[in-house]
């Protein structure tokens, strides 16, 4: 059976509206924008989702990643501010927010944030001395970030992280680095140890001070105390009490004599005077105990009697 000239027309409109409608229909993946051109000219930009486009007229020019993206910074050498040459890599993150800007506003979106990330990595940490390079990683990457951003904002990008990934001086630099980084703590040692030593003689010296300050203390009450007691004796003396001029004598004929038994280096002791004068002596110190105790319990007439003055016999 035979195809009309009905039969044809009608299989060529409905090819024609298949087609028409693949060309007009566009379906958009998450996470990216489509640009539209026509005839050439940018036109609109596609979202996420179903679209529609016209036929033949209308035609897709830039996929766009919407999704934060990372570019490897690959390892540059830079001369730091003195003269110091060191090995650096790094890492950048970015975003693009307008997908018309990033596809018509540069060439080549990648190689044109890579670029300016390392021309800027040599300009930051060329400024900068080692000491510096190796301590302030973040301050770079703070203002790294800052320079880059604001010189890609025109290509509808955002920057959202620069990173320094490695910064490796040369095999002499860090040995050098070594040896003054061991002399600084040798350095570091010797003064603590001398400030010890300096506290350690500051305080031996006080407590030198102190011990010399109690010792004439202790001395000056002594004399002190010896005087008092002299000045007893004599007040009792000019009264016309004679036993305490012989307790006085006797005490010191027996601090005498102590110190004469208890030298190291006595083997003999000669007596000045017998041993009865000895006896004597201290029989007369036990009598005027016994008058002392005695007296202080008895009434006033018991304390006027005087017992007889013991006097050192002759030789």
């Amino acid at each position: 059976m035979g195809f009309s000239g009905f039969d044809i027309a009608l299989l060529v409109l409905v090819a024609l509206v298949v087609l028409v409608l693949f060309k007009g229909i566009r379906t958009i993946p998450q996470g990216y924008n489509y640009t539209v051109e026509r005839f050439g000219r940018y036109t609109k930009t596609l979202s996420p989702g179903l679209n529609l486009i016209m036929p033949f007229v209308d035609r897709i020019g830039a996929k766009m990643n919407m999704m934060e993206q990372v570019l490897d910074v690959p390892t540059q050498e830079i001369i730091t501010r003195d003269n110091a040459t060191v090995a650096v890599d790094g890492v950048a993150f970015y975003q693009v927010l307008n997908a018309a800007q990033a596809a018509y506003q540069v060439a080549g979106l990648q190689n044109a944030i890579l670029n300016l990330t390392m021309t800027n990595i040599r300009t930051v940490m060329g400024s900068m001395d080692l000491d510096e390079l190796l301590s302030n990683r973040d301050a770079i990457n703070e203002r790294l970030l800052r320079v880059v951003d604001e010189a890609a904002h025109p290509w509808g990008i955002k920057i959202t992280r620069v990173e320094i990934k490695d910064i490796n001086p040369p095999a002499n630099l860090v040995e050098s680095m070594g040896r003054q980084m061991m002399a600084e703590r040798n350095k570091r040692a010797q003064i603590l140890a001398a400030e010890g030593l300096k506290q350690s003689q500051i305080l031996e010296a006080e407590g030198r001070k102190e011990a010399a300050f109690r010792d004439a203390e202790a001395r000056e009450r002594s004399a002190e105390a010896e005087a008092r007691a002299t000045q007893v004796v004599s007040e009792a003396i000019s009264k016309g009490d004679v036993q305490a001029l012989n307790y006085f004598v006797a005490l010191k004929y027996t601090e005498a004599l102590t110190r004469i038994g208890s030298a190291t280096n006595s083997k003999l002791v000669l007596m000045p005077i017998e041993a009865s004068s000895l006896i004597g002596t201290l029989g007369g110190i036990g009598e005027i105990a016994r008058e002392v105790f005695k007296g202080e319990g008895t009434a006033g007439p018991a304390r006027q009697a005087r017992p007889p003055v013991v006097r050192p016999s002759e030789t």
